[in-house]
This record gives C-alpha cells, structure tokens and sequence, in this order.
C-alpha cells in the first residue's frame, strides 16, 4: 500500500488565541512539510485547490514544482484539481511541467470540488456543474492519450489538430478521479478505468464499502482489468506519541474547522463527544498513536482492499511544529508496519 499525506495549507485562526498564520509563511511550512514526508519514506504527498481566504493554495502545480526541487522520491499530486473551472490543456501542460521537473513523479487528482467559489471566479454557470466536469475530462484523457488533439465540446473553443507541450516523462501521466460518495462518480471512473480517490470525512467507513464495489463492477462491465486499478482513500487524521495527546492536540483545531464549515452547510455543531466517537475503529477520524492508526489503516484496508491511504493532518490552524512530528510518526513509526503487514 502506498502511503501518504495531503493537505488544503489551512489559514485559519487558531481556536485558542484568535491569531492567523500568514499565507506566506503557511506556504514556507508546507515545503518544509512536504520534504519531511520525502526523507521519512511517505509515498505521495497531495495539495489541495481552493480559491477562498482560509486556505493559501489556488495553484496546486506552482507549490508542488516548489516542492519537486526540495524532494526526491515522493509524488507530487493534486489533491483536487478543481477540472470543472479550469482549462484541460492548461492543466496538462502545468502537471507535465512537474514532472519534467520531478523527474516523473507527477499526478493529478482531477474532481469537481467541495466548494464553488471557482465558478463564478472563471466565468462558470454552476447550472453546467455536472456536463463541465463530464466534457472537461474527456479533453484532459484525449490529451494524455495523444500529443495533437482534435476535439469540440460546449464549454470551451475546439481544437483542429493542435499540439499540446511540453509532453511529461510518464506515459501516460496518472490521473485519478476523485469523488465525495456519489454512485454517479463511483460508476464515471469505473467506466473510463481510472484509478479512485475516495475521501471518507465523516460516518463509519464500512458504509462505504457498497460505493467501491460499485466502482469495480462499473470497470469490469467496462472491460477494464479491475486488479490494476488503484483506490485510495484519503481520510482525516493525526498521530502524536500517544492516544491522549493525540486527541488533545487535534480536537480543537479539527472542531473549529468542521464547525466553521458546517455553519456554512446548515450542519449542526459537533463537540468533544462526537469527535471522540469518531477516533474509535469504526470511526472516520484516523486519529491516536502509531499503534492505534496501524490497527486502523489495517481495519479500513480488510473493507476496501484499497491500494493508497492518504491523511489529511494540517486541518484549521493545527501548528506547524507539531505537524512535522506527526509526518515523523507516519513515516517511521505507522509506514514500516503496515508495509510489512501488507507485503
């Protein structure tokens, strides 16, 4: 299994003084972060799009070439493109030029976003939502799959036997489709046989389960050799040296951001009591010691069989010093055990 991390680079207040890191220096961590989990052996680090004041990264490709000059072996992926605003060919050609960069370590995490501030901010229709995201990656599979491309579609100028450059080291470049639960998404990857990236944020994960065998059964209807189709699931999650402080370190930060966010989507507020009904092993909240995470990983991996885990541990305001000790925890304490236990 590979094994890895992403993040939004969070900016916002802390729950204990009210102050904000700035997105510069949030950025300057981020790199420093992303060469951690290089050095202690971690598979894949994703970077998330957003265009909104409590998160510093709107061009995931321009922080990962950053990242690619600091690191040498881990991949570098978006952790979404927001594919639905932006142009295919612009984003082919910026994640070709990562992996030129990377020496081949390029991937992208192509979805339609959790939020829709992109829409209006690139001149979107969210009435299109559903058939942007449909045309948009046809064009960006035509584009892997030839070096000039003939197309036409609704949402963007067609193209007559245009060249695409720089063409990346990876033939072809991934590019995973990432879905929040839907049976629609689950069975739109498994008809075009793309690798899924399912994020589990919230409820027990076993009621997931039904969804990536609805994946799978899309990819073989289709033809498509479901044993060389990865899924990854892409979870919360943090690891301190012991249960107790893992929890008491992330409670707070995790709440306020989950409360800000469910003030805006009509959620009712969570406390303490649901948090910590969250870290337990049916839970969706990958959250303890090294050991109590091992267990879980291995827990999630005997419902899902999946082939990638990546954490999303900087959540709100959680401080820098002790995300870089939860990367260390990850990489040499959680990582060598769940290899060796799934080799």
């Amino acid at each position: 299994m590979e094994l890895g991390l992403y993040t939004f680079a969070d900016t916002m207040p802390s729950p204990e003084t009210g102050e904000m890191i700035s997105p510069a220096q949030r950025l300057r961590d981020l790199i420093e972060e992303i060469e951690l989990a290089d050095q202690v052996g971690l598979d894949v680090f994703g970077v998330g799009e957003h265009h909104r004041p409590q998160y510093s990264v709107s061009a995931p490709a321009v922080v990962l070439a950053a990242a690619a000059e600091r690191t040498r072996n881990i991949r570098l992926t978006s952790a979404v493109t927001v594919l639905s605003s932006d142009d295919p060919v612009r984003v082919f050609q910026n994640f070709s030029t990562l992996d030129l960069l990377s020496g081949g370590r390029a991937e992208i995490m192509a979805g339609r976003g959790s939020f829709i501030e992109s829409f209006p901010l690139f001149g979107y229709d969210l009435d299109d939502y559903e058939e942007l995201f449909s045309e948009k990656l046809e064009l960006l599979l035509r584009l892997r799959e030839s070096e000039r491309v003939t197309w036409s579609g609704k949402h963007r100028p067609a193209m007559d036997d245009l060249g695409v450059y720089p063409r990346p080291i990876q033939n072809p470049l991934p590019i995973w489709v990432a879905a929040g639960g839907t049976p629609a998404s689950m069975v739109r990857a498994g008809t075009l046989g793309l690798p899924l990236a399912l994020a589990i944020i919230g409820g027990q994960p076993a009621r997931f389960a039904p969804l990536v065998k609805i994946y799978r059964d899309a990819a073989q209807r289709s033809g498509h050799d479901v044993s060389a189709l990865p899924v990854s699931i892409n979870s919360h999650g943090y690891i301190a040296d012991t249960a107790q402080v893992a929890r008491d370190e992330h409670a707070a930060y995790y709440m306020a951001m989950m409360n800000m966010l469910g003030r805006e989507r009509g959620w009712p507020p969570s406390g303490r009591r649901q948090y910590d009904a969250s870290t337990t092993l049916q839970g969706a909240l990958l959250v303890g010691s090294p050991e109590e995470v091992i267990e879980k990983i291995l827990f999630q991996h005997e419902i899902f069989h999946h082939q990638r885990f990546l954490m999303q541990m900087s959540v709100g305001a959680m401080p820098h010093r002790e995300i870089l000790h939860s990367i260390e925890l990850f990489g040499t304490k959680v990582a060598p055990v769940i290899r060796r236990e799934l080799a």
